[in-house]
């Protein structure tokens, strides 16, 4: 049996969901037994590869390269999934968006109140350029599942996870989706 290849990516969130991931314990040994992990922050993989069977998203997309990875990532992988709140809704991540645009948010911290030399981060290349909103995975690329949780707790994460495995679209039911 061809083992899935599985990716997961991290945008602008907290990696907490990933932490939670990482909470599998033994059912990650079964895990690595039928998937090739091709991309991840857990490893040194560079470039988001082409066909990808499934890979979980976490975090929003606050900046033009977590944009240009979302677009990247949906084009080279056959099932999506929307990892946490800040992929689902933004959550904590878009708590910027009521205070207005990018520069209205970097002026007074960089600029007004920086340090001798005032300069936005984006000047040198340092810092990604924000995006002037934070916007929730979907409302960037399609996506083909939604695991809401800040974080989703390992048991929901295995149900999906299992499922796919196992050949099925991953059936939570609303409790699950939201209560575990």
């Amino acid at each position: 049996m061809d083992k899935l290849k599985f990716a997961t990516v991290w945008l602008g969130g907290c990696s907490g969901c990933h932490m939670s991931f990482l909470d599998l314990d033994e059912w990650l040994i079964e895990l690595a037994d039928r998937v090739e992990l091709v991309y991840s922050p857990l490893m040194d993989a560079k470039k988001f590869p082409e066909d990808v069977d499934v890979v979980l998203v976490e975090g929003a997309v606050a900046n033009q390269e977590n944009e240009e990875m979302a677009h990247r990532l949906r084009k080279a992988s056959r099932y999506v999934i929307a990892f946490g709140d800040c992929a689902v809704t933004g959550n904590v991540t878009a708590l910027r968006n009521p205070l207005g645009l990018a520069l209205e948010v970097l002026r007074p911290v960089y600029l007004e109140n920086g340090d001798a030399n005032p300069r936005l981060p984006d000047e040198k290349g340092i810092v990604p350029v924000l995006l002037d909103r934070v916007l929730p995975l979907h409302q960037v690329i399609p996506v083909d599942c939604y695991l809401p949780g800040c974080p989703p707790d390992a048991p929901r994460i295995r149900a999906v996870l299992q499922d796919l495995l196992d050949g099925k679209v991953p059936q939570l039911s609303v409790e699950q989706r939201y209560f575990g």
